[in-house]
């Protein structure tokens, strides 16, 4: 019999070593449950390694890893604190093309254990990439919060992107969905902005539709507000049809037109 995550998945007050909002709780859950004690974790867009890391606190317990980064300045303060720990790293800036080659060139394994996203850009498409060759047995995807089902968004690939900061960037929990559906995953929890993926065939949880996920996850979370204060000017989203949403976003984003797809 399957269950809610929601029901056995309370993150800590302060159990977190690194992670922002304390995800290392969930994360940590879901590999007990699945009975995974070590393995390999991908962290895509690591930054420095160490501020709101996913993945850090298990390269500390032995995990082997691959922590990829594009920035220089982020990138060489993750050098120096990987340097004992057994994680190849990457400094590049990932596009959908070349994501799948990266893996492969550092000896990921096609079913590994954890794969952490947070491009803050175009995630969605090199999260397919991943999806199509890989098969990660926990998902930790950051989602664009602000955009409630059932809207579909996310940002299209451009190699001159660059994220300004503002509410342009990732993907829609509904966009996620989408794409978790079409590759055999399921949507088992959102926590905040970090939506949790297994394949459905090894989940024991009962999967979550984005408009239930969301709203446990996010909406519903008295401090939501506290953690993103930045959030405010969209909370009218939350009281429009799913037209009115759409029409809301494409005049939030106008400047950014033929840059995204949007739907519902």
């Amino acid at each position: 019999m399957r269950r809610r995550l929601a029901n056995v998945l309370r993150p800590r007050a302060s159990g977190s070593r690194y992670s922002n909002l304390d995800e290392e709780s969930v994360i940590r859950r879901l590999l007990d449950t699945l009975e995974i004690r070590r393995g390999w974790a991908v962290d895509i867009a690591a930054k420095d390694g160490v501020t709101m890391s996913n993945t850090l606190f298990l390269y500390e317990d032995g995990w082997r890893g691959l922590a990829v980064e594009g920035d220089p300045d982020s990138f060489a303060k993750l050098a120096r604190r990987y340097r004992t720990l057994d994680v190849d790293l990457a400094r590049l800036w990932l596009a959908p093309a070349n994501v799948v080659a990266l893996l492969e060139a550092h000896g990921v394994p096609r079913e590994f254990e954890l794969l952490n996203l947070d491009l803050d850009g175009y995630d969605r498409d090199v999260l397919e990439a991943i999806l199509r060759a890989f098969r990660p047995v926990v998902v930790c995807a950051e989602i664009n919060e602000k955009i409630p089902p059932p809207v579909k968004f996310s940002v299209t690939y451009d190699p001159d992107y660059v994220w300004a900061e503002d509410h342009f960037y990732g993907q829609s929990l509904s966009a996620l969905h989408e794409l978790a559906t079409a590759q055999g995953y399921a949507l088992v929890e959102l926590h905040y902005n970090s939506a949790f993926l297994l394949p459905a065939e090894r989940s024991p949880f009962t999967p979550q539709l984005p408009e239930e996920a969301y709203r446990s996850g996010y909406l519903e979370r008295p401090d939501r507000l506290r953690h993103f204060p930045w959030n405010v000017d969209m909370e009218p989203l939350h009281a429009l049809d799913t037209q009115a949403k759409i029409a809301f976003i494409r005049e939030r984003f106008r400047r950014y037109e033929g840059r995204y797809e949007i739907g519902a």
